[in-house]
């Protein structure tokens, strides 16, 4: 089936943008706090990740229909950041419990705010960095279009450019048809982060997408999934619909589980599509050293910046100069009252001292 259109009018009265804003963005110590995480620094650019977020999607569906789920030690620094929305469009989770909760608790609500039958959802990562707009938006609404036409799940994909072993994967099925420029495919399986050599196997063998976590899909596809799925999850989910006001009471007994392993892996009405877009999860320094400019050093945000001998370092100081001798491949970040530094191999070991942090009761700095 193939359809084309110009605008999301045209498509449905009903479309919404779920952002979900919860992570602490831990990789990105010692700038992300609890207080303000990843998603509310403005580490590309002058404007935060949350912030760029919903301008991308600016046009598409009009502020009423842009709902926020968050951490209430974020709720804050989230509404800060987006003082234009409805106050009843941040919706603040309780407790975490993953992303199948606070998605199945966003479709809720879509569902009970929505007048007609047609109401999809855009469920989006707060914290990723998209530069194509247009590219971007003509998608969402060839993946609205497919969801409201085949009752599937929809989820982009994202060709690999390296052989990374950070992502899970979506090996790619059989064509399912195409809605306006985009061509959508079945998903054989999803598959858990890879080994390097398998990896690059996947990278050569071009049947593998990147796992992005973006999904589109109808609020009538996404309620039956949960009740065959999560069917316990979604009587809870039914109860808060109900007694909104009970969501503090009942948010708890929903299952700890992520929506790919509650209900994408064992559903067999999912569709991908490769994106169109250049796309980034941002994922920890180094995958930010990707977009900062270049310095002598390496790359970095610095006022001013001198080296002898070093090269290939990852800098973030914002207002202060930097010299560096005789350094390769380091991280190094400043704060007011924090300082990282670590070899770029070593980035991910940054979750360790948020723990270490948390452990030492050193609270101010988490």
């Amino acid at each position: 089936m193939t359809r084309h259109y110009s605008s999301a009018d045209e498509l449905f009265e009903e479309l919404y943008i779920l952002i979900i804003a919860g992570g602490r963005g831990t990789r990105f110590w010692p700038m992300s706090r609890r207080s303000k995480p990843k998603q509310c620094l403005s580490i590309v650019g002058d404007s935060s990740l949350i912030r760029q977020t919903v301008d991308r999607v600016e046009g598409v569906v009009p502020k009423e229909r842009v709902i926020v789920v968050t951490a209430s030690e974020m709720e804050q620094a989230i509404r800060s950041e987006l003082p234009e929305l409805p106050v009843e469009n941040i919706l603040v989770e309780p407790m975490g419990r993953n992303t199948a909760p606070c998605i199945g608790w966003g479709a809720v609500e879509i569902g009970r705010r929505s007048v007609g039958d047609n109401a999809v959802m855009v469920v989006l990562p707060a914290d990723h960095l998209i530069h194509d707009k247009s590219s971007f938006q003509r998608q969402v609404l060839d993946c609205a279009a497919a969801a409201q036409s085949t009752n599937g799940l929809i989820t982009i994909g994202v060709p690999p450019t390296r052989p990374e072993t950070g992502f899970g994967y979506l090996q790619v099925g059989g064509e399912r048809g195409e809605w306006g420029s985009s061509s959508f495919s079945g998903v054989a399986r999803f598959v858990e982060k890879p080994d390097i050599d398998t990896a690059k196997e996947y990278l050569e063998g071009g049947e593998h997408l990147w796992n992005a976590g973006m999904f589109v899909f109808s609020i009538d596809a996404i309620r039956d999934s949960f009740r065959e799925f999560l069917p316990a999850s979604w009587a809870v989910l039914e109860e808060i619909r109900k007694e909104p006001g009970k969501v503090g009471e009942l948010y708890g007994k929903l299952e700890k589980i992520s929506i790919d392993y509650g209900i994408m892996e064992r559903s067999t009405r999912v569709f991908t599509v490769p994106a169109s877009f250049d796309w980034s999860d941002l994922g920890g320094w180094v995958a930010l050293g990707e977009e900062l400019p270049e310095q002598v050093f390496g790359v970095g945000r610095v006022a001013s910046a001198s080296s002898i001998d070093a090269k290939g370092n990852i800098v973030f100081a914002p207002g202060k100069h930097v010299s560096m001798i005789g350094v390769e491949g380091l991280v190094v970040v400043e704060t007011d009252d924090a300082i990282l530094v670590c070899r770029q191999e070593d980035a991910q070991r940054i979750k360790d001292v948020t723990s270490d942090l948390e452990n030492r009761e050193m609270l101010s700095l988490l």
